[in-house]
């Protein structure tokens, strides 16, 4: 996978290891989000300040994600404003694009983006199960020009009780959909956990 470029919309917080795993494979990882990846980190220590390509490592043991990343602030809420800014810091089109975004910013952020990939470039959306309608079931992909696998995340059921994802069980979840997505495989939607809303529809 060297030396193509992701670009990861919510690859800050819960998909944050999916973001770290492209890194160490040699993947150019762009990564927009409000805030920058939480101090102590891979990603925050591959990323640095915002827009700059880092030129050392805290953690010795991460040397290989360190070459690539670049955190570049953006807000959901201004899509073009989002565009330009990655615009910015690619180098080529992106090669991936990797998207969990709130369901109200979904379409208009990923259209905004859309230009800046590589026209065979495949997508990985990434869909909460708490946000899907019972009534119509899991969204259409947004970019349909690009060959689109989609993740549904759900919970972990456990006894009598329930609980949310980890992390890392998400970012392995995505990680397996982006796996099919980059291998070329058709179009298909992933279940990480438990997810009851939607399933009837399928």
């Amino acid at each position: 996978m060297s030396g193509r470029t992701a670009l990861v919309l919510g690859g800050t917080g819960m998909l944050k290891g999916c973001a770290d795993e492209l890194l160490a494979q040699g993947w150019q990882v762009v990564l927009p989000s409000r805030r920058p990846p939480r101090a102590g980190t891979a990603a925050r220590a591959a990323l640095g300040r915002p827009g700059q390509v880092p030129q050392s490592r805290t953690e010795a043991d991460s040397q290989a994600a360190a070459e690539g990343g670049r955190w570049v602030r953006a807000d959901w809420a201004r899509p073009d404003e989002l565009a330009e800014r990655v615009r910015e810091v690619l180098a080529a089109p992106a090669d991936l694009l990797v998207a969990w975004v709130h369901p109200s910013y979904r379409e208009p952020v990923l259209r905004a983006v859309a230009p800046l990939l590589a026209p065979d470039a495949p997508v990985v959306e990434v869909h909460d199960s708490s946000g899907i309608s019972s009534r119509h079931g899991l969204p259409d992909p947004v970019l349909p020009g690009h060959p689109t696998q989609q993740v549904v995340l759900g919970i972990v059921r456990h006894g009598r009780g329930t609980r949310w994802l980890s992390h890392e069980e998400a970012s392995v979840g995505v990680l397996a959909a982006v796996r099919r997505a980059v291998e070329g495989k058709a179009p298909s939607v992933h279940q990480v956990g438990d997810v009851d809303t939607w399933a009837a529809r399928f």
